[in-house]
């Protein structure tokens, strides 16, 4: 039993990002500033994408990404149902019609799913990468390109994720990024579009600042112009030079961040594959899996605990652990609203009723993976199911198990 709680997740921040926030204070620019300039542009680099504009949230980005494509009334816009609520509440905020669709095993957007859920009204496909790994791009570009449908990446998991060979930030056209605390690299808030479309970046960093012709950068610097004009009803969704601080740094240290995630994930893989009661995260084909979340699933039957009471015990271990997510079926508002239900997603309610994501973070020690790898083997061992007793021989519990 573990002294301390371990919490679900912290982030990693060092001394060069205390000194580079501590450096824009000083410097008096503290809002959009030459620190956003710069980590636009090496976060474009690190991608492989032409532009890349940063934003105060993956929300913002989401959002703006379908409002330059003029989503609005009497669209619909395809979403998967397993994702956090943004992806479609964003959708609903320019007045259209999130259409959701199913899931495969490994939380992903199918191509044969988008391409079903398509009808006349259908303005953009919104494709989530789930848990860092890339949904199939190939598949979904093409059902995209052959009805002349946009595809606008959900990328907020996925920072650093590779689909063959490339970064995940230059396949649909635009992606967004989501630095929340809880991810991969963190601005604290923020985010990040990046497209390749040279007239989609432009519309792009007038939308984010109220559709105005010049920022704060072009109009205050030394060599900047007092005048603008506003092109378009713009938003306010631009990142400032702390967060962007934050940032340069973290981007710089992604790929160890990475590194040791995948580390992690390798230790519990090794502890867990021989534990019948637990499925676990594969990583697919031609892809590289960042794991921002490692979601394993309890199989139905095999413990005498339920998902819910598996957390309470990781918890009275001192270990923190969460779910992603409840799927937006689910909740009172999009079943009140667009009538969905249970019985239209069945991967999806599956994979939910047993979903557990565990702690797995750079800033976790081999002992602190370790503490994790003993509490979950204790509770299956406290608390496993008799073969017998979970169902008869042939019954389809016990196929779904083995």
């Amino acid at each position: 039993m573990r002294k301390h709680f371990l919490p679900y997740c912290l982030p990693l921040i060092g001394e060069e990002e205390i000194g580079e926030v501590v450096d824009s204070l000083r410097s008096g620019w503290v809002t959009t500033g030459p620190k956003v300039k710069q980590f636009e542009e090496e976060f474009a680099r690190y991608t492989g994408a032409r532009h890349a504009i940063a934003v105060n949230s993956c929300t913002s980005a989401l959002h703006l990404s379908l409002a330059a494509l003029g989503v609005g009334p009497g669209d619909e816009v395809v979403v998967p149902t397993l994702t956090f609520c943004a992806t479609a509440n964003v959708v609903i905020h320019l007045g259209a019609r999130p259409v959701l669709v199913d899931v495969n095993t490994q939380g992903l957007m199918e191509p044969g799913a988008a391409a079903e859920a398509i009808g006349p009204a259908t303005k953009a496909i919104v494709p989530v990468h789930f848990a860092g790994q890339a949904c199939d791009l190939r598949g979904l570009e093409d059902v995209a390109r052959g009805r002349g449908i946009p595809l606008i990446e959900d990328a907020a998991h996925a920072v650093g994720a590779v689909y063959r060979g490339e970064k995940i930030g230059t396949h649909g056209r635009c992606t967004a990024f989501s630095f929340y605390a809880t991810k991969n690299m963190t601005t604290g808030e923020g985010g990040m579009i990046t497209t390749s479309d040279d007239q989609m970046a432009t519309l792009l960093r007038r939308l984010a600042l109220h559709g105005m012709s010049r920022d704060a950068w072009k109009r205050y610097a030394e060599s900047g112009s007092w005048y603008y004009e506003i092109r378009e009803a713009g938003y306010k969704d631009n990142m400032t030079d702390v967060q962007a601080s934050l940032g340069i740094h973290q981007l710089r240290r992604l790929e160890s961040f990475i590194a040791r995630r995948r580390e992690i994930a390798r230790r519990y893989q090794a502890a867990f594959r021989q534990f019948e009661e637990l499925e676990l995260p594969a990583e697919l084909p031609e892809r590289k899996h960042v794991y921002h979340l490692y979601p394993v699933r309890l199989r139905t039957g095999a413990l005498r605990i339920g998902r819910r009471e598996f957390i309470e015990e990781l918890k009275r271990r001192q270990i923190g652990a969460s779910v992603h997510f409840i799927p937006l079926h689910r909740h009172p508002y999009y079943k009140a609203r667009f009538g969905y239900s249970a019985r239209e997603f069945p991967v999806a309610e599956e994979l939910y009723e047993g979903y557990v994501s565990i702690p797995l973070y750079p800033r976790m020690t081999d002992e602190d993976a370790d503490d994790v790898i003993d509490a979950v083997k204790g509770i299956i061992a406290e608390h496993r199911r008799p073969l017998m007793a979970v169902a008869p021989a042939n019954s389809p519990v016990i196929a779904a198990a083995n």
